[in-house]
């Protein structure tokens, strides 16, 4: 029997080891109400194709990691025919019940098996920020897949059934509520990027109720600050502004200056909005001034690794001066950025590089625009309705503002990448 090479690289693309595997199919299994039995050797069993068809409710949790039938992913019932199969979950019946499941799984865990309540300890939940880890870089990577989103939530499904599962100190307890409050924020985040707004909105309230909870002031201002760039995204500054206002007064952000660094330079984005230059500088020089009397070997939460080496901070200046049409500052603040950020944020790396072109395009650099925007690979172009949209306008444009063959030659490159393997219809 060979080994299932599908699988195998769909793995690779997605930066999945057999462990990560085994734990997403698990967590989304555990959100659908059912245990969690995948191990690496299972996982193993897939790839070397031991396993020609996986149980039903494993094919099903497999195609919400992966978000594509089973079929696609190298696996084919004995004997080639399906037919004898029971029918497959609908997909979507199965997202929406995974979004919805972490009552369900609260009140299927409050009744132990037998009796005794077992003791939820520190090893839980480092195992949960373990799986936080995998969250962030897999965001990190592939930007705001729903993939993500559901796994995200199933994961502070998790969280809360340890709470009703079993006994803890108040200190745990705090623990499993800033968890189940991280994940959520992650879930949150991931509608944003993908632009699913209302699923955005919904995991902010559960997120800031989880956080409050959870006595956090880091996670608190992470929810805040990202529901700020939430009403940003939605051309609602004011209301940017307002939810900006509230992580920047929780204690975290007064004790330490990294991140009342991100707060100032979150609220100089959401001013680009408004159109006041002289409020945009002012943030943006708190931010600096900020950042500059940070400690960099401080402990920090790893959700803030792309502020630490000031690569976000300078991705946050360039949308501020793109909005403002500062076209040459834009670039500036581009260009520090892309030497900023580490390599594995691709889905930032890849948007600031849009943003680029854009920057540059205002200033009249036509081919250097043009050669930026076509420097994105096909397959990163697509990573989030956020990447296509800012590639979108600046065909957009181009159109506008620029020779012919420059437009020629910008959409055959865009023709080309969406005609690819792997490349979006």
């Amino acid at each position: 029997m060979e080994g299932n090479d599908i699988l195998r690289a769909r793995m690779a693309d997605d930066g999945l080891t057999q462990t990560e595997l085994a734990e997403a199919v698990n967590a989304d299994l555990r959100a659908a109400g059912y245990e969690g039995t995948v191990s690496d050797r299972t996982v193993r069993n897939w790839l070397t194709g031991k396993t020609r068809w996986p149980h039903q409710r494993q094919r099903a949790a497999l195609e919400a990691v992966f978000d594509c039938p089973v079929t696609e992913l190298g696996f084919a019932p004995r004997g080639g025919c399906s037919s004898s199969k029971p029918p497959p979950e609908d997909p979507v019946h199965r997202r929406r019940f995974v979004s919805a499941s972490a009552g369900a799984v609260l009140a299927t865990a409050a009744t132990p098996a037998h009796g005794a309540r077992p003791r939820v300890g520190s090893g839980d939940v480092e195992r949960l920020l373990a799986k936080f880890a995998l969250i962030v870089a897999s965001d990190h990577r592939h930007g705001g897949k729903l993939t993500i989103e559901t796994q995200a939530t199933a994961l502070a499904g998790e969280a809360m059934a340890l709470q009703a599962r079993g006994t803890a100190s108040q200190r745990v307890r705090g623990a499993l509520y800033g968890c189940a409050a991280s994940f959520t924020s992650s879930a949150m985040w991931a509608a944003i990027d993908g632009r699913r707004f209302d699923a955005a909105q919904r995991h902010f309230h559960r997120a800031a109720s989880l956080a409050a909870m959870s006595g956090d002031s880091a996670i608190q201002f992470r929810i805040w600050s990202h529901a700020g760039s939430l009403y940003r995204h939605m051309d609602r500054p004011g209301d940017g502004l307002a939810a900006n206002d509230v992580a920047r007064r929780l204690p975290v952000a007064r004790r330490d200056p990294l991140f009342a660094s991100l707060g100032h330079a979150r609220h100089a984005a959401i001013l680009g909005l408004t159109g006041d230059a002289r409020a945009v500088r002012q943030a943006l020089g708190h931010a600096v001034d900020a950042f500059e009397r940070a400690d960099p070997q401080e402990w920090r939460p790893l959700w803030m690794d792309g502020v630490r080496n000031r690569g976000e901070i300078e991705e946050l200046a360039l949308s501020a001066y793109l909005r403002l049409g500062r076209y040459e500052e834009a670039e500036a603040h581009g260009h520090r950025s892309l030497a900023l950020l580490h390599p594995s944020m691709r889905r930032d790396r890849t948007l600031v590089t849009a943003r680029l072109a854009q920057a540059q395009l205002g200033q009249g650099a036509v081919e250097l625009a043009v050669g930026t925007a076509m420097s994105i690979a096909p397959e990163a172009a697509q990573l989030t309705p956020r990447v296509a949209e800012t590639l979108d306008d600046f065909g957009r444009r181009l159109r506008r503002n620029a020779p012919g063959r420059w437009v020629r030659m910008w959409e055959g490159s865009r023709c080309d990448d969406r005609q690819a393997p792997g490349g979006r219809p």
